[in-house]
């Protein structure tokens, strides 16, 4: 893993979870679902695209990606068009409530994070 590289494993996520909240099937589903796609994005880091890039690539195809699923069960564009404000304030939320909670695990586990880094990092 480069210096740039997020930790993708679902162990490092689930070691900061509360011990008293069970981890269900659904659970553990969704995180692995999350690991995996941060896995491609740290496969994309190399000389051609650093970690700025590929998070912007990242996040517009989650935006791309969540348009898609809004737009499930509608029948007229002019109908999903009326729901754009509600809809961007959904996924808005969403977003801010899980970048809120993945700074607070990072700053608790920043030692562990960048020593992570720093193990993976070529020796000079």
């Amino acid at each position: 893993m480069s210096q740039n590289n997020i930790p993708d494993d679902a162990q490092n996520k689930n070691d900061n979870i509360d011990t008293s909240l069970e981890i269900t099937p659904e659970m553990q589903a969704f995180y692995q679902r999350a690991d995996a796609i941060i896995g491609v994005a740290n496969s994309q880091l190399g000389p051609e695209a650093h970690s700025g890039q590929v998070g912007a690539s990242l996040l517009y195809a989650a935006a791309r990606y969540s348009a898609s699923v809004a737009s499930i069960g509608f029948v007229k564009g002019d109908d999903f068009a009326k729901e754009k404000d509600d809809i961007v304030e959904f996924y808005t939320k969403q977003y801010r409530q899980m970048l809120s909670d993945n700074l607070t695990d990072y700053a608790q586990n920043f030692d562990k994070y960048v020593q992570l880094n720093k193990d993976d990092k070529p020796s000079e």
